[in-house]
């Protein structure tokens, strides 16, 4: 039972990391775009505004502020770092919990990453 436990464990870690990094629909935001909304926010904080406005705009700044650190953060890092215990965790997991090769691509775990694993496309007969 600690085993399926440890397992789950990073499996879990994995996934989050996964999720993490998964790229959002349209164009992918890079450190200079968020730096430039920044600043654009900014300026436009400096004139009179209405409060509302203000305050949206404040809160945009911070939401800003915390995708420049997740981006510099370069949580793929922690993707790669995770990778070698999911290999040795996942087709333990797989077998005992029925999760298809199908399901882990459509996740978003890499075909490499499964076949390191030992999960095959084809299911077991």
């Amino acid at each position: 039972m600690a085993e399926g436990r440890t397992e789950s464990r990073l499996i879990k870690s994995y996934l989050e990391a996964i999720r993490r990094t998964k790229p959002t629909a349209g164009r992918p935001r890079t450190s200079e775009s968020v730096n430039n909304r920044i600043n654009k926010v900014n300026q436009i904080l400096d004139s009179k505004l209405d409060p509302l406005k203000r305050l949206s705009l404040l809160q945009e700044r911070i939401d800003l502020a915390q995708e420049l650190k997740r981006i510099e953060d370069n949580s793929t890092d922690l993707v790669a770092e995770l990778e070698p215990d999911f290999i040795i965790a996942a087709k333990s997991y797989s077998e005992r919990k029925g999760i298809s090769y199908a399901a882990w691509r459509e996740f978003g775990v890499p075909a490499s990453v499964l076949k390191a694993a030992g999960i095959s496309r084809v299911a077991p007969a």
